[in-house]
């Protein structure tokens, strides 16, 4: 059982920036691969960002790429989402996500473990 615990969530305005992190409870951190959720008020939950076991490998929906950026920290235990640029469509509760550690899900069926999220606003 692996429990994650976001941080970083507030009020933004348009064009700002916020680091959310994700504090991990696993002995082996390096088991997983991490990733970002989001879902916003009356959609579904969608994928934002992905990070391989050893951080090497990154991808990113569309909608967020080359303006967030997802990291990790092995040392902490920790994984980070950078977001830049936000916007007001950007709104939403962000959630962490555990998965296995070759696995690339991008699918919210596919993740292993998920935290309870954390609240972001952007506001125009």
């Amino acid at each position: 059982q692996v429990q994650l615990v976001e941080s970083g969530g507030g009020l933004v305005q348009a064009g700002g920036s916020l680091r959310l992190s994700c504090a991990a409870s696993a002995r082996t951190f390096t088991s997983y691969s991490m990733g970002w959720f989001r879902q916003a008020p009356g959609k579904e939950r969608e994928f934002v960002a992905h990070i391989s076991w050893n951080g090497a490998d990154t991808y990113y929906a569309d909608s967020v790429k080359g303006r967030f950026t997802i990291s990790r920290d092995n040392a902490k235990n920790t994984v980070y989402l950078q977001m830049n640029s936000l916007k007001p469509e950007d709104t939403a509760v962000y959630y962490c996500a555990a998965d296995s550690r070759g696995a690339t899900s991008v699918k919210v069926a596919d993740i292993l473990f998920w935290g309870k999220g954390t609240l972001v606003t952007v506001s125009s």
